[in-house]
């Protein structure tokens, strides 16, 4: 049977599940009523991956923004699925983030590490199981040799 392609003027509807909170002294994603009893088990792991909508880089222009100079290479020029950049043609971004604590009644995560900003709408969590995503030996550009190994402690410094 042969499958039906995709366009490029196919949509679908994401409805978020909840709202980034990130202040100075804490970070937590509120999920909404409605999504509350998903969080059933969470408090099982030690990381979450948050999947949530760049909505400071949502615009047309930015959508069609293809290629990018990346922070960890400037002098290069490289396609958005290459990079990390919030310009994307869907602006879907992620990270995998520390659990700190899971309240399922107020519907809170509290976690280390998440570089989105303070309103961000949430799209999906989804635990992080080392069996699948992590991989043995992974490849990357030179640039990024000197990058830390790990994500730093103290979290990434954003504008809010």
């Amino acid at each position: 049977m042969e499958r039906p392609s995709v366009t490029p003027n196919e949509s679908f509807v994401l409805h978020p599940i909840g709202t980034v909170r990130r202040g100075k002294e804490s970070m937590a994603l509120e999920i909404l009523p409605a999504y509350r009893p998903a969080l059933l088990g969470l408090d099982q792991f030690s990381h979450v991956i948050a999947l949530w909508w760049a909505t400071g880089n949502d615009n047309p222009e930015r959508r069609n923004h293809l290629q990018v100079k990346p922070r960890y290479a400037p002098e290069r020029t490289v396609g958005v699925f290459a990079c990390r950049a919030p310009f994307r043609p869907n602006p879907i971004l992620m990270t995998t983030c520390e659990i700190l604590s899971v309240d399922e009644e107020a519907g809170v995560v509290r976690v280390r590490n998440i570089d989105a900003l303070d309103g961000t709408p949430l799209l999906d969590l989804k635990p992080y199981i080392a069996t699948t995503e992590r991989v043995r030996d992974p490849r990357h550009p030179e640039e990024l040799d000197d990058w830390e190994s790990w994500f730093p402690e103290e979290g990434l410094s954003l504008h809010t």
